[in-house]
Parts: C-alpha cells; structure tokens; sequence
C-alpha cells in the first residue's frame, strides 16, 4: 500500500505536535534556560519541517494525477492480509494478557503460532520457539533486570 506523501507528512505534522505539547509540563532545570523539553522540541520542530516538505510534495504529486492510496497487489490476498494482520493482534493480546498468563507462556505461544502460520514444521519451531523465549526472558529479566509479568508461573519463578 501506497499513500500520498500529503497524508504522510500531515501524520507527522501531527505526531510531532503532540509530541511538543507532552513537553510543556517537563521541568526547567534551577539557574538555565533550558531543561529536558529542549532536545524532544527541537526534534519536534525538526519533524514538523520535514512533514511540510513531504505535504507539498504529496500535492504536486497529486496535481500530476497521482493518488491519495494505492493498495498493493498483496493486499487482495486473503493470507497475506491475515498475515499482515496478525502481528498487531498478537501484540494487543500480549498486552491484554500478559499480567494473568505470564511473559514466558505468551512469548513461547506466539513464537511457536508465528512459527507455524509461516510454514515452518513443528520439529523446528517448537525447539526454536523455547530457546527464543529462553533467550528473550534471560536478556530482559536477567540481564537488564526488566520485570516480566510472571502470570501462571508466579510459584514457580
């Protein structure tokens, strides 16, 4: 899918002003002029800029005839756009869940679903699925210290 460089930049025009707007409760340091909403505004200001350039690219794009969406070949596909779609539900049902079924289960069950939906056999995708969750739990609870939702193996771990 293709859009107009008119919406896009109309999109980032938008994020960046919401992102200004959440620095204007952050604290200014004691005795200087400025404090820690410099840099996200200058950043903001920045983006603004480059959404104006992409919006007067967008409409002389369009001024030539070219339009607002275009989809691709790939979303007429009923499994591609499955595919497409998955990843985001996975995440909002690990989000949704995670507190009552644990970091561990939702990553392994995702892993191995994902595995399986992409046509890998099960010989492989469930060792690979475990050791990836391994992996995943080690570095962020371990390692970084992250606390992981325990869920159902809250006696355990």
């Amino acid at each position: 899918m293709r859009t107009n460089d008119a919406i896009s930049g109309l999109i980032l025009i938008a994020a960046s002003l919401f992102m200004i707007y959440l620095t204007l409760d952050f604290p200014d340091f004691p005795g200087q002029k400025y404090g820690p909403a410099l840099f996200p505004r200058i950043l903001g200001a920045a983006l603004i800029l480059c959404g104006g350039i992409l919006i007067v690219r967008g409409l002389s794009a369009r001024r030539v005839g070219g339009p607002w969406v275009e989809l691709a070949d790939w979303t007429r596909d009923p499994r591609r756009l499955a595919s497409f779609v998955m990843l985001p539900v996975l995440i909002l049902i690990y989000i949704l869940t995670s507190d009552q079924i644990g970091f561990i289960p939702l990553a392994f069950g995702i892993l191995l679903l994902l595995f399986l939906w992409f046509g890998t056999r099960v010989v492989l995708a469930v060792p690979i699925a475990a050791i990836a969750t391994w992996v995943m739990y080690w570095f962020f609870a371990v390692m970084l210290r992250v606390p992981l939702p325990r869920g159902i193996l809250n006696n355990i771990l």
